[in-house]
């Protein structure tokens, strides 16, 4: 007894907070006193044509995104490669260069995941945690419940007293994450999903960017290798529309012979995008619709810019999101997903969380998704019901800066696992503790 007591330690007072996810890493700092910025770093190694390697954050350095190759982690939202994920993360966490120098012995670890990952490759992850880095202590616990412990009405601008106490985690949430590899609907209550309503939708970012680079290739010039330039035209230009059948009408040519005077004045929808030319020019610009502009330039020798004059591509490719059957795929919509989580609940929690809808990751920085998606529930839901739908100031690191609260909760002291128990109890024991979360009671 007294052997064991002698091993016992004080828990680690620097959190390393980690949301891995499938486009870029968000990492940072928690200390006592003390919680650092997210860091966003690409998830990836990446090869330019010049055979020139960028491990992670060192992709800032790249001038040339011509042609460059990825090769990425995670697919399908998980970690499948810890062969690539270990070297992005010895550059980013572990280098003596690195601005994010860590000490494992001497820090937990917070690691945010997507729901229903699969045992496998929830066991490999900790065991590289515990026996390759070492790490003091660590949680993996399910990525948008984190975002719990934020001030939810505060996002919704919720009207309130000064003296109004806020508890976290918040009591009821619908959470909607929206990133680079899925779409995933998941309930919460009091800081634990409701595993039965989780609902996965396998369009994000990574999808919409291939089907433009395809649209793209067709109508314009061809970008099959340019897959890095065609997610900046994206999340430049793509917007949600809010009357896609108008916008299509105000889009359309018109018949051989007759065009039609809206098509070319561009109908207040058409953009021109002047591709990057690798010298002068290492990134996209987006600007006003001039008709005939790059013709002309090109006729007259005037310039060498190579542009993309962008019309419905504007808008169809964020449409997926609510019919993906327009390309083929036998998947609701992110409107009809929703209303199929709510039907797996008791009726009594709909009130709660149709009206505390938070969208986060990157598609949430489209224009106008939050606006379509409210439209959209309310066309579908019980008139008495109030839907509110918002999404943070940053979506992006949303779900950092709920981790990184929940690092300074109580909750995170009961749930992490000290190196000491993962070598006492073994893998099978810390994946059981970790499948548990915040137990029945959510409490202490």
């Amino acid at each position: 007894m007294a052997g064991q007591k002698s091993r016992i330690v004080a828990p680690p007072t620097t959190t390393l907070v980690i949301d891995n996810g499938g486009d870029t890493i968000k990492a940072g700092f928690v200390k006592p006193d003390h919680t650092d910025q997210p860091r966003i770093i690409p998830n990836c190694i990446a090869r330019d044509r010049h055979n020139k390697v960028y491990v992670g954050a060192e992709l800032e350095k790249c001038k040339d995104f011509g042609e460059i190759a990825f090769r990425r982690p995670v697919e399908k939202g998980f970690i499948v490669s810890w062969e690539v994920q270990k070297e992005i993360w010895d550059r980013a966490f572990f280098d003596d260069k690195s601005p994010q120098k860590c000490n494992p012995s001497e820090t937990r670890l917070i690691l945010a995941e997507q729901p229903n990952s699969l045992p496998a490759l929830q066991t490999h992850c900790d065991q590289i945690v515990f026996e390759e880095y070492g790490f003091a202590s660590y949680y993996r616990g399910i990525g948008p419940t984190f975002n719990s412990y934020q001030d939810i009405q505060a996002i919704f601008h919720t009207p309130r007293t000064a003296d109004t106490i806020v508890d976290f985690p918040a009591e009821i949430i619908l959470l909607i994450d929206s990133g680079y590899s899925s779409t995933i609907v998941t309930p919460i209550l009091r800081g634990r999903p409701l595993q039965q309503a989780i609902r996965r939708l396998d369009i994000g970012g990574k999808l919409m960017t291939n089907y433009l680079t395809r649209l793209l290739s067709v109508r314009h010039f061809d970008m099959r290798n340019e897959t890095y330039v065609v997610n900046e035209m994206k999340e430049a230009a793509c917007y949600v529309s809010l009357d896609f059948k108008g916008d299509l009408d105000k889009t359309w040519k018109g018949t051989r012979g007759e065009r039609r005077e809206d098509y070319q004045t561009g109908a207040g929808i058409a953009k021109d995008y002047i591709l990057p030319d690798s010298h002068t020019r290492f990134h996209g610009v987006l600007q006003e619709y001039e008709p005939g502009a790059s013709t002309r330039a090109r006729r007259g020798g005037l310039s060498t810019d190579d542009i993309l004059t962008l019309r419905n591509e504007r808008f169809v490719i964020p449409e997926l999101l609510f019919h993906p059957s327009d390309i083929g795929m036998r998947q609701p919509g992110l409107a009809d997903l929703v209303m199929q989580s709510l039907s797996a609940l008791p009726v009594g929690l709909w009130p709660g969380l149709l009206a505390n809808i938070v969208v986060v990751g990157g598609n949430a920085k489209l224009d106008n998704f939050i606006q379509r998606l409210q439209m959209e529930l309310l066309e579908r839901v019980p008139a008495e019901c109030v839907v509110r739908v918002a999404r943070p100031e940053d979506p992006v690191i949303s779900t950092w800066l709920g981790a990184s609260e929940f690092a300074q909760h109580a909750h995170a002291e009961r749930l992490a696992v000290t190196k000491q128990d993962y070598e006492e109890h073994g893998a099978g024991w810390v994946a059981r503790k970790f499948a548990a979360g915040l137990g029945v009671d959510g409490g202490l």
